[in-house]
């Protein structure tokens, strides 16, 4: 067993803009677990806003080197729970590590993930596409670009629904939208029935993540499902995000990969929540991940690989909103160049 990492700087097709950050470059990293003829890849993004570089994901990787490569585990759960102690301050390189085990596995197996896990792909959700904050013109050029039958648009300015109004006059794909902490309550129940008669299926974070009560009152008074995301980050979250939240949204980046993703999926759906995975502009290697939980979902945001333009691996693709799976073990993710 050997370690090996690679990383990149992922160029997006546009600059990517939300409430509270944007982009034109995403450095990310993957990592290679090689046993003999296999590997097995993950992946993790850097993210200024929970203060995760390459260099600290390498550093505290490396830092655990010698458990990964001892092959002291047969389970990604195995070594996921090893390497806790030592990353729990760093879910992003938990994540990445543990993709890479769950790929490794599977390949052993010889078995894509999903079927590794004996999960049903037949009634798999499909992606949205998102759209990020930008002139309502370059909002309506980006759908135009890539017509999809579901959109998850970015909110966060003083013109929300105004914004809204005009997207619908150019697509009757239906909406999502997702104000990542910007609004107050009275804002987002007050936008709601509105954006209900525009074809929104529901509304993600419209509060700051601290603020449980005034999500109390959204949750009560708004006319849209309202679905947690910076509200919802470890598993420890989602018991408390009942009651405030119709759903939430997982990113496995943050909660450190698909072992405790498959803990939070359980522990939402007993608590009667709806379940979203969303990604942070990943590779293939990273929503190739994603798609393996998709069985266990009610939606998924995972159109990384439509908004960069320089893939460095292949892996899943797109039809129109459908997820295709690669035909290949494990998560189906190969890197087709290195760093």
């Amino acid at each position: 067993m050997s370690l090996h990492f690679h990383r990149f700087d992922l160029r997006l097709k546009h600059t990517f803009t939300i409430a509270h950050d944007s982009r034109d470059v995403q450095p990310s990293l993957i990592v290679e677990l090689r046993n003999g003829p296999l590997s097995g890849f993950g992946e993790a993004t850097s993210n200024k806003y929970y203060g995760i570089t390459l260099d600290r994901m390498i550093n505290d990787l490396e830092g655990i080197r010698g458990l990964i490569e001892s092959g002291e585990w047969t389970t990604a759960e195995d070594l996921w729970q090893l390497a806790h102690e030592s990353l729990k301050d760093n879910p992003f390189a938990q994540c990445a590590l543990d993709e890479a085990a769950h790929d490794l596995v599977a390949k052993r197996a010889g078995k894509p993930l999903y079927r590794h896990w004996n999960l049903d792909a037949s009634q798999n959700p499909i992606t949205d596409y998102t759209i990020g904050i930008d002139s309502v013109d370059n909002m309506v050029r980006k759908m135009q670009e890539l017509p999809w039958p579901l959109y998850k648009i970015k909110l966060g300015t003083p013109d929300d629904l105004a914004i809204v109004r005009a997207l619908r006059q150019h697509t009757d794909a239906v909406f999502r939208v997702d104000a990542n902490c910007a609004w107050t309550a009275e804002t987002a129940i007050l936008y709601a029935p509105d954006f209900k008669a525009l074809g929104v299926e529901f509304i993600e974070q419209p509060l700051k993540a601290d603020d449980w009560e005034g999500m109390k009152r959204v949750v009560r008074e708004s006319v849209l499902p309202v679905i947690a995301d910076e509200s919802c980050i470890v598993e420890s979250d989602v018991e408390r995000c009942a009651g405030y939240f119709h759903g939430i949204n997982i990113k496995l980046t943050k909660c450190g990969g698909l072992t405790p993703a498959r803990r939070m999926i359980d522990k939402a759906r007993q608590l009667g929540l709806k379940v979203m995975v969303g990604c942070m502009n990943e590779t293939s290697v990273g929503i190739s991940a994603i798609a393996q939980l998709l069985p266990l979902l009610d939606y998924v945001d995972m159109d990384g690989t439509l908004l960069i333009t320089n893939d460095p691996a292949t892996g899943v693709t797109f039809d129109f909103g459908r997820v295709i799976y690669a035909d290949e073990n494990g998560t189906g993710a190969n890197l087709t160049r290195n760093s």
